[in-house]
């Protein structure tokens, strides 16, 4: 048998520590942290995790696969050196690829170093259909983001609507899955994801919706093609950490991580 990969991370905040908690039940801890000097005391990795400052010194201890848990400005700044060195890099801050400079750089690195630019289906089900259905042809796909009021809280939503006196449900935003991604960086990961499984960025509609008695963070896609027509829900739950962030998200990584060296895997 193979030796089980070797994981590293990059960042350690709610998303990391999750990871990191799951791979830790399932027998498979993490090799080795990225943290900016700094955050090491504060974010205080478990015992034995190797905490490291820069991306060389990660890079060094030999990974073979790297996840980015620390947001759009880590994929920029490590991404495209992760790839160059020939390691597989999976990424959670999705939204940063909706930059077609960054995307670009990204996928030309991993091409010319044999490595892979791995992207999670994050907090929604469904991609798996989606990536099916465009091989036949997709004539329409919808995503539908509604989340708790406070959920928006330090976005642009704020000076569109006023989220701490809203009494029901308001649609304060309707454009392309790259405007989205661009402009709610925290919270249109999805809208990303689900823009490079189907229809591409400018082709996939988004609406956001701030709803005071939404139940949590509820995920909606539409899609209609040639294979038929779907509609998926999923009410997912916040991390207790970043009410921002959809429990999934981060479980999605460690399905991905242990899909690696599993026998038997779904796709």
């Amino acid at each position: 048998m193979r030796p089980p990969s070797r994981i590293a991370l990059i960042g350690y905040g709610a998303i990391g520590r999750t990871v990191a908690r799951h791979l830790a039940a399932a027998t498979r801890p993490i090799a080795a942290v990225l943290l900016r000097p700094g955050r090491a005391r504060a974010a205080d990795p478990e015992a034995g995790v190797t905490v490291v400052p820069t991306v060389d010194d990660l890079l060094e201890l030999n990974p073979d696969l790297v996840v980015e848990c620390a947001g759009h400005e880590a994929v920029s700044a490590y991404g495209t050196l992760v790839l160059s060195a020939g390691v597989d890099l999976l990424v959670a801050s999705v939204g940063a690829l909706a930059d077609e400079a960054r995307f670009a750089r990204l996928k030309d690195a991993a091409l010319a170093n044999g490595a892979r630019l791995l992207i999670p289906a994050g907090a929604v089900g469904g991609l798996d259909l989606l990536t099916a259905a465009r091989v036949a042809g997709l004539d329409k796909v919808i995503y539908t983001s509604r989340k708790p009021p406070k959920s928006w809280m330090g976005t642009p939503a704020e000076k569109l609507v006023n989220l701490a006196a809203l009494t029901e449900a308001t649609t304060f935003y309707t454009g392309d899955a790259r405007a989205a991604a661009r402009d709610y960086p925290q919270n249109a990961n999805v809208a990303a994801a689900v823009a490079l499984a189907g229809v591409g960025f400018e082709k996939t509609e988004v609406k956001m919706v701030a709803d005071p008695d939404a139940p949590g963070n509820i995920h909606r896609i539409e899609a209609e093609g040639a294979f038929g027509r779907t509609e998926i829900s999923i009410a997912g739950r916040p991390l207790p950490d970043n009410p921002k962030t959809s429990m999934l998200a981060a479980l999605s990584l460690v399905r991905a991580i242990l899909n690696r060296d599993a026998a038997v895997t779904v796709i």
